[in-house]
């Protein structure tokens, strides 16, 4: 059974998610400047308090609807943070983070569309979360190979790997999101659409 969602504020997981958006600007920074080693310690402090917040939100009843916007927020912050680091240290391509962003924007678009027509925002489909899980896994190879050279020829092969799958997956949900919405669209408009028949007559 699902835990109930709380309006509470101050709660474990939401201090936790806070934390995680704080480490943010420190993790930017320390890509810029080339200390990929603390940057690396950085990105595992997060990836610690993101698995923990989760365990706690869900195993304590501590699930909020502040969480259920830090969480995925400290995400996309975290993945679009490392993109630009690493494109800035040329450790990825700038086309590739054009090409993920994008991705982003098109779901920003299609959810002011919805709201537009009534709609809430659409539920996080699976193809997303395995994307955004291959973006998080990727991410951090990455920079392992830069702070560790000798393993670079080992994380590098691994990290884009992961980094396209990731890509690929990231957008097949975006398509699967964009789908969806013009069904939900659709099927607002037809009973619009009837009800304007029925004032004309």
């Amino acid at each position: 059974m699902a835990s109930p969602v709380s309006t509470r504020i101050v709660t474990i997981p939401n201090i936790l998610s806070f934390f995680r958006l704080l480490l943010i600007p420190v993790f930017l920074a320390l890509l810029i400047v080339n200390e990929f080693g603390w940057a690396l310690l950085v990105l595992a402090v997060s990836a610690v308090t993101d698995f923990v917040d989760g365990y706690v939100a869900r195993h304590f009843n501590q699930v909020t609807r502040l969480g259920q916007l830090l969480d995925p927020a400290a995400d996309r912050l975290f993945i679009f943070s490392t993109l630009l680091g690493l494109a800035w240290q040329q450790l990825l391509p700038w086309w590739l983070v054009a090409i993920i962003i994008a991705r982003d924007v098109l779901l920003l678009v299609l959810g002011i569309v919805l709201a537009n027509f009534g709609h809430g925002p659409l539920p996080v489909h699976h193809l997303g979360k395995m994307g955004t899980f291959a973006l998080l896994f990727a991410m951090p190879v990455l920079v392992l190979g830069a702070a560790f050279p000798n393993l670079d020829w080992l994380a590098s092969p691994v990290g884009w790997a992961a980094a396209i799958w990731g890509t690929f997956l990231y957008w097949w949900a975006g398509v699967a999101y964009a789908l969806q919405a013009a069904r939900l669209i659709r099927a607002t408009r037809v009973p619009l659409a009837d009800a304007s028949d029925i004032v004309d007559r």
